[in-house]
């Protein structure tokens, strides 16, 4: 098929029956790109012979140097399938982990994809992440094992072996599919069993339970992949073979009906050759099955004659019975593959077997189902069914795919990404029309015979005229030389018609419709955007074609379609919906898989730049869906990135197109937390612990304060400088699985603070009722697992989580007589403003100031100023003088700004800032009271008092306990063989990971080994293990979970066997150590450590003498 010119794409946009928008997804290297290749080629817009080599999609340097793919490109092409013609928005995505945040922004505007598996690897893990994410976003995949004559050449299977291998890679991916819609089958069981008891309420008598799953009666016939369902399509260096195909030519030769051979040229069918007839049962009875007969051994006997034995005979039969034509130079070739892919890309061609399959089997837009639809438009925790009225009719906008003019325009933006100002259509030379050629062929014979008349002027004249004739010939006017990175918006029209130029509004993720409905916002009401929060106006100066590497300029796109927009820079930082209509609901946010766990501190070269770094920065967190950029406290500015070659690829990026300077990055910056466990009950030689062990740890801890009391069951009390207040805190260790789920929770324990606020402060805030389940739901968990004496009622007794209020761990109330507001209180409201209003009069004098205290303790521990984990700080004592309280009602004035301070002391997070803000809320209020306040006061405050000792009473009732540091972990799943198994586990060991279990891959010699390792240990973990097994390993290493290191980092030996197994100075390695010293060391703290200086001994000298 030739090349496909715009006007013919631009025909076919207004066609949404005949669009199919398509993502391709796979593990890394499993052939996603070549495929696409083969697919472009089939377009005319690169060479046939080049497809596979030159990986058009792969349009960045570093893409083509490591040869992976790092972006999500797309490309629009013409498929004509029989009288049809259809226009594929093809989607080329990342298969490396570390860029799985690409895939979601492409499966978001794909209504199907493309899933490629290796026919030897099998399903890798990250084909598990991609079947996932395409099942979360409710779009219907199609299979492409790729990669079969690799069963050829490197495995030495038989076509009957082959059969079997392809047999048992289909079972995997459909046990992956399988397992995703059981999931979903029976959360929808959970929910209609809750809905049943809310309706039936309490019944009388005996109730039947019903223990069917709902399985039996859910239709999965759809989901599976099957070559006779006409979802599979086999692939290989060249040959791309779908069952139809060879149904076709069989049915002709054969003179059996395709209908026939297509339900059973796949499955447990024979051919009978003396009846000539298809019979059941090949296995049982030991024939060949139809597929082997027909289709493998045809593959296979063309790969023995023309690669194995060169049989150029043989060869010659087969090319003249195929009925194909092959080019002298490509017999003559001496590499046999080139022979090969000459002849199975005219028998077999690549682009109709999957182009054909894509048409048939994957939905157009009209085909969304209104189950995606409500998906897509219910954010946060809202049910379709509760947003306003008018929103929930855009619905019938979405299902149609309308582009008629009076439906509202709906285009969600999946990602921003950087394109540079020369490549845009409007900057790049244009080839010439024919007429354009006429006129300045006429424009040059007129300045020849103009120079001809006048040839005694001077040859400067001559170049005056030469120049003056530039402008003339109508060439496209110069670009300005500013070299600035240009934004285009990757998005796709759910309804209406996009025009350039128009106007529309960018709704943010916490846009609320409702609210800009009862503020009467019209339709298209462009021109002034009231103040609406979240909402904000823009126009789209220009729509591009996506092709490839290539932009192409539109004047409008209609609904189904995948586009560029230009211009929405500055009101889009990654993604957004646009709309016309202001009743349109933000979409839900994109499934991100990739956790961003690795942290570097970057900085200018010549400080004098640090400008243009921040710029640049600035452009990457745009251009980046996954990467961020935060300035900490301590000034650093730091990029925040998924793996060590996503940093790679954001640190090339930033010097050579964003910032253009010379930048410094530092380490990695590993994040740690700090817990505390229960006492343990063996020491270092796991021998039974003595009592002077624990005495050495509760002296370690005792300082000699005045105000500070530790008792020696670890309750620490702690008294306010002005003797006004006395707080006595407990630290207890959580249990893990407490500690899990509130890290689990952390979004909907966010929700759950913000309703609590909001009914503090007597505002009427209304939560949807899936939010109150899921609230209810999690206290009801926090319950079943806080069992036993020491946490009798502990739930009801929460006074807040931190830190930032929605941490993993806990504040407890266990003060005698103070029965402050529950946590849980929106769940059991009745009059909500009257509640609010006498639970207000409930909260004593500076509660809030425990809780900022709390909040800052466990924002940086002791240890080395990282966040706490898994901590309960109970609060056994609160004693407050009267002064104290007298003090505060003197003024209103100096509550409200002490308040205010409070706020700036949490967002802040540093303890530091405690004193400052206690200087700015003490200064009105002092100048008003001077005459007649105590002494108190040159302490500043009394909240800014509590909330210090507070911070203080943690951190010494956290040292009270064992103390131990948590490390980030990867999972790492690595594929090795069996001869380099020994190194893989060397590697493995060497850096602190640990082997979870190990299992070998059916029908291969491949083992894939699962385990845990720290993260601080993971940085040149890839390619250490490519370099030690000669690159027959390679890991996925993704984020897991925080682990509990178990060495304690201040252990000094105690008892007299651990003086004899250590040594008196213990100095072997302790890792815990190790890892808090380095966070320290970086954070400029405190670091012990014993240095020697002018250690030479004195003979040495006397000798030099």
């Amino acid at each position: 098929m030739g090349h496909t010119s715009l006007d013919k794409i631009i025909a076919l946009q207004r066609n949404p029956a005949n669009i199919r928008n398509l993502c391709i997804l796979a593990h890394v290297d499993h052939g996603k790109t070549t495929l696409a290749d083969c697919l472009v080629a089939s377009n005319g817009i690169i060479s046939g012979r080049l497809a596979g080599k030159l990986r058009y999609l792969d349009s960045r340097e570093d893409e083509q140097i490591r040869g992976i793919t790092m972006k999500s490109s797309a490309i629009s092409l013409h498929y004509r399938n029989g009288d049809q013609e259809y226009l594929l928005n093809l989607i080329d995505s990342p298969g490396h982990v570390d860029f799985s945040s690409e895939v979601s922004t492409a499966v978001r505007l794909c209504d199907g994809a493309i899933v490629v598996v290796d026919a030897v690897e099998g399903v890798c893990p990250q084909t598990q992440v991609v079947l996932r994410q395409a099942w979360l976003e409710n779009i219907r995949p199609v299979l492409v094992i790729n990669k079969i004559d690799r069963l050829i050449m490197e495995l030495k299977l038989t076509s009957q072996e082959a059969y079997t291998h392809l047999q048992k890679i289909l079972e995997q991916v459909n046990a992956v599919t399988g397992t995703l819609f059981t999931s979903k089958v029976l959360e929808e069981r959970a929910e209609k069993e809750k809905i049943e008891e809310r309706e039936s309420g309490t019944l009388s008598g005996d109730q039947v339970y019903d223990w069917s799953a709902g399985l039996e009666e859910a239709d999965d016939s759809h989901l599976y992949f099957s070559p006779d369902q006409g979802n599979v399509v086999f692939a290989s260096l060249s040959p791309l073979n779908l069952i139809q195909q060879f149904a076709h030519i069989y049915s002709q030769r054969m003179g059996i009906k395709t209908e026939v051979l297509l339900k059973t040229l796949w499955g447990d069918f024979y051919l009978n050759a003396k009846a000539k007839k298809i019979m059941k049962g090949a296995q049982a009875k030991g024939k060949k099955p139809l597929f082997v007969q027909l289709v493998l051994d045809n593959i296979w006997s063309l790969y023995d004659a023309v690669v194995t034995r060169r049989d150029k005979e043989k060869v010659e039969k087969v090319v003249t019975s195929l009925g194909v034509k092959v080019m002298a130079r490509d017999s003559r070739h001496s590499d046999p593959k080139v022979l090969l892919s000459a002849i199975c890309s005219q028998w077999l061609p690549v682009s109709q077997a999957v182009l054909s399959m894509v048409c048939e089997k994957l939905p157009s837009p009209l085909d969304m189902t209104a189950e995606r639809v409500e998906k897509l438009m219910s954010v946060g925790a809202r049910r379709f069914d509760t947003l306003p009225q008018q929103t929930q009719e855009l619905k019938r906008a979405f299902l149609q795919c309308s582009s008629s003019e009076n439906v509202p325009v709906i285009i969600f933006v999946s990602k921003m990404f950087a394109v540079d100002t020369k490549a845009l259509p409007q900057n790049r030379q244009r080839p010439l029309t024919q007429e354009e050629i006429a006129q300045r062929r006429e424009l040059a014979k007129q300045r020849h015979a103009d120079r001809m008349a006048a040839d005694q002027r001077a040859a400067e004249n001559h170049k005056e005229l030469t120049h003056s004739g530039t402008p003339q010939e109508g060439q496209p006017a110069g670009v300005s030389t500013a070299e600035e990175e240009t934004f285009i918006a990757f998005a796709r029209v759910y309804s209406g018609v996009v025009k350039k130029g128009q106007r529309v509004f960018v709704l943010g993720p916490k846009y609320d419709p409702a609210q800009a409905l009862n503020m009467c916002l019209l339709p298209n009401a462009s021109d002034c955007v009231p103040e609406v929060p979240h909402l904000s106006c823009c126009s789209m100066e220009s729509i591009y074609l996506l092709m490839g590497r290539e932009l192409e300029e539109l004047e409008e796109v209609p609904a189904g379609n995948v586009l560029g927009v230009g211009g929405l820079e500055e009101y889009v930082l990654k993604s957004a919906t646009l709309s016309t209509s202001p009743a349109c609901p933000p979409f839900t946010p994109l499934n991100f898989e990739a956790t961003a766990i690795v942290r570097v501190a970057i900085e200018p070269k010549h400080p004098s730049e640090m400008p243009k770094l921040v710029r640049g920065m600035r452009l990457l967190n745009q251009a980046d869906p996954c990467a961020e950029v935060l300035i900490q406290e301590t000034g650093e500015h730091v990029l925040v990135t998924a793996g060590e070659v996503h940093l790679q690829r954001c640190l090339d990026d930033l010097r050579d197109r964003f910032a253009k300077i010379e930048i410094s990055a530092s380490k990695p910056i590993i994040p740690f937390r700090e817990t505390v466990i229960r006492p343990p009950k063996v020491d270092m030689v796991n021998e039974e612990l003595g009592k002077q062990h624990k005495v050495a740890i509760i002296h370690q801890v005792s300082q000699p304060q005045n105000t500070l009391h530790v008792d020696p069951s670890g309750l620490v009390t702690l008294t306010t400088p002005n003797r006004l207040a006395t707080v006595s805190v407990r630290a207890i260790p959580l249990p893990q699985e407490v500690t899990r789920l509130l890290e689990i929770s952390s979004e909907l324990i966010r929700t759950l603070e913000q309703v609590n606020m909001s009914l503090r402060e007597g505002k009427n805030l209304d939560i949807s009722l899936s939010t109150v389940e899921a609230i209810t739901e999690l206290k009801g968990q926090l319950e079943s697992l806080l069992q036993g004496r020491k946490w009798r009622n502990t739930v009801e007794r929460i006074w807040a989580f931190g830190p930032r209020r929605y941490g993993p761990n806990i504040l407890l109330n266990s003060v005698e007589g103070y029965q402050r507001p529950s946590v849980w209180q929106c769940l059991s409201r009745g009059d909500k403003v009257g509640e609010a209003g006498a639970q207000a009069t409930v909260l004593r004098d500076f509660d809030n100031s425990i809780v900022s205290g709390f909040q800052l303790a466990t924002l940086s521990g002791p240890m080395c100023e990282e966040p706490l984990m898994g901590v309960c700080f109970s609060i056994e004592r609160w004693d407050i003088q009267s002064s104290a309280a007298s003090q505060k009602q003197d003024s209103m004035e100096k509550d409200s700004i002490s308040n205010e301070a409070v706020v700036e002391i949490k967002v802040e997070g540093s303890s530091e800032t405690t004193p400052q803000a206690g200087g700015i809320a003490s200064g009105p209020s002092q100048a008003r009271r001077r005459p007649d306040v105590s002494s108190a006061d040159c302490y500043g405050p009394v909240s800014g008092q509590l909330i210090a000792a507070m911070k203080e009473a943690c951190r010494h009732a956290f040292q009270a306990q064992p103390q131990r540091l948590m490390a980030a972990m990867y999972t790492c799943e690595i594929m090795a063989t069996a001869e380099v198994l020994g190194r893989v586990y060397g590697v493995l060991g060497k850096r602190e990971g640990r082997v979870l279990h190990e299992e070998m891959k059916e029908g291969t010699d491949m083992f894939i080994i699962k385990a845990v390792l720290p993260v601080a240990e993971s940085f040149g973990f890839a390619d250490e293990i490519r370099k030690r097994t000669s690159g027959l390993a390679s890991p996925q290493l993704v984020f897991s979970h925080w682990e509990v290191i178990s060495s304690d980092p201040y252990w000094v030996p105690t008892t007299e066997e651990e003086y004899l197994h250590f040594g008196e100075k213990a100095d072997s390695a302790n890792q815990a150590l190790k890892y808090m010293n380095a966070v320290r060391r970086r954070k400029g703290l405190y670091v012990e450590e014993k240095i020697v200086e002018h250690a030479e001994k004195q003979r040495t000298l006397s000798k030099n003498k």
